[in-house]
């Protein structure tokens, strides 16, 4: 699930996951800087990727 919010004429967005064990984690918050495109960039994806699968092995407790 994603989260835009605006401030002034920055974007900002947070992606977090509620499936897991009832407990929100938030895995990433950035400001989107892109001035052409909706897209989320790889990186941010790639590592908001990486911090779900910590966060799915902290709620099984490895």
């Amino acid at each position: 699930m994603e989260i835009r919010s605006t401030f002034r004429t920055n974007t900002y967005r947070s992606i977090y996951t509620t499936k897991i064990n009832k407990k929100i984690y938030v895995l990433h918050a950035f400001q989107k800087k892109s001035k052409k495109g909706i897209q989320t960039p790889r990186k941010e994806i790639d590592l908001i990727k990486r911090r779900l699968k910590i966060a799915q092995n902290l709620a099984k407790g490895k």
